[in-house]
């Protein structure tokens, strides 16, 4: 099917938006480099942001090889990804053989759709970078950006959006547990479908494990739990946040596909969730610390953000608030467990990302406006969204202790020396500051 002219006038609002989502969303991974290299020491500070646009280098030539294909294909593998040959190169999904443009499923050109998902891929890879500050080689990290993004984020986005078997379909796990329903159009569903409306799982979850998975294998910095890293530039930390808050509009109400209601009740809700999450947060910290700091403001930002990513479609504004003060508290209590466990997540992607994205998944099945246990709901949907949270969580666990354990010999660490000296000058060959 080829998009005629007048469904490209008909539809142009809708791809005017998503054209401009996906922007948006694109912005968030600068604004991640900034939130990271604020947080990171001054002579990691490079490197940290150098993450973050690294991933913006191999996850989009790689998308546009076979990430579409693996993620969107029409030829299913076992419910787990597609055939990432089908559309190689995004062969057969910009036009057709006659030059027309090809309609994606909502009525616009696909390949803004394509556009809009590269970002997504994007942004979860350079999440992980968080936990690895100040201590990892550049290439290592280079090639597992590539190797994790084809091994674990294709399929977890193809099983939840792609129809696999974390989605709705009638061969998906959710469907096997409480059966399947008449979609109207002759074909069956599942009768109560999972719900991720931006990515909690496919994004915050499959990150936020995979940084858990690597902060243990890869090991502490030098002088962890002994010696205070502090954040080098909290004007960076806070600029970062901003970005992310402005950017994660595109992701959240983008994830409507349309310029419409859903996309209006998405933006509201992720504003109300992420405003009361900072309250969350600042409101633990002043208890626990006697302070309220910038820090657990930008902090409190991304819980909120990262907890309604998976609801923002499917709560109530005051449904959001409720969700996003919890996950400012959860947040703010869960990035001390490092220093409990012994893990060294330097910039907090499990306290942060794992968790708030684990509670923002599995929150639905309490405060869904329609299937929600608190609006009149039964158990089902909560049901459903704990296992589609633990399947994501061991999924990406074991194809991530994998790919560590595979790249040891690649070597992750730079030397000791090296990371005293400052990984920057090490891997870089800059400084971002010169002092006289």
């Amino acid at each position: 099917m080829y998009v005629s002219p007048e469904d490209m006038l008909a539809n142009s609002g809708n791809a005017a938006w998503m054209l401009m989502a996906a922007s948006l969303v694109l912005l968030m991974t600068p604004g991640l480099a900034f939130f990271y290299g604020g947080m990171s020491q001054q002579k990691s500070v490079l490197n940290m942001m150098m993450m973050s646009f690294g991933a913006m280098m191999v996850v989009s030539i790689i998308y546009v090889l076979w990430g579409w294909s693996m993620s969107y294909g029409t030829e299913d593998i076992g419910g787990l990804f597609a055939n990432p040959f089908e559309f190689f190169g995004l062969k057969d999904t910009i036009t057709d053989a006659d030059g027309n443009f090809i309609a994606g499923a909502f009525g616009y050109a696909n390949v803004i759709d394509v556009a809009f998902q590269v970002t997504f891929a994007i942004i979860t890879v350079a999440l992980i970078s968080g936990s690895l500050a100040g201590r990892v080689k550049y290439g290592t990290w280079l090639v597992f950006a590539g190797i994790w993004v084809t091994l674990a984020y294709f399929p977890l986005a193809h099983m939840v959006w792609g129809g696999g078997l974390l989605s709705g379909s009638e061969d998906g796990l959710a469907a096997k547990i409480f059966g399947t329903t008449d979609d109207g159009d002759g074909g069956l569903v599942a009768s109560v479908a999972p719900i991720d409306f931006a990515g909690g799982t496919v994004v915050h979850i499959n990150a936020g494990i995979a940084a858990l998975v690597l902060a243990v294998i890869i090991g502490k910095r030098a002088g962890f739990g002994k010696v205070a890293f502090r954040p080098h530039n909290l004007p960076f930390v806070m600029l970062g946040a901003a970005l992310l808050w402005f950017g994660w509009f595109g992701f959240n109400a983008g994830s409507a596909f349309a310029a419409d209601g859903a996309a209006g009740l998405a933006w509201v809700n992720t504003t109300a969730a992420t405003a009361a999450a900072i309250a969350g947060w600042l409101i633990t910290e002043r208890i626990r610390d006697g302070h309220a700091t910038s820090l657990g403001a930008a902090s409190g930002i991304v819980a909120g953000l990262v907890a309604i990513t998976p609801a923002a479609g499917s709560l109530t504004p005051v449904g959001s608030m409720i969700l996003g003060v919890i996950a400012g508290v959860l947040s703010a209590l869960a990035v001390g467990l490092k220093f409990k466990f012994g893990y060294d997540d330097s910039l907090d992607v499990v306290g942060v990302h794992l968790v708030a994205g684990l509670w923002g998944t599995i929150a639905i099945g309490f405060l869904g406006s329609e299937t929600g246990l608190f609006y009149g709901g039964d158990y089902k949907q909560l049901v459903v969204q704990i296992v589609i949270a633990l399947f994501a969580l061991i999924f990406t666990a074991i194809v991530t202790v994998v790919i560590a354990l595979a790249l040891k010999p690649l070597g992750w660490r730079v030397s000791d020396e090296e990371e005293a000296n400052g990984i920057d000058e090490a891997e870089h060959a800059e400084t971002a500051y010169d002092f006289a």
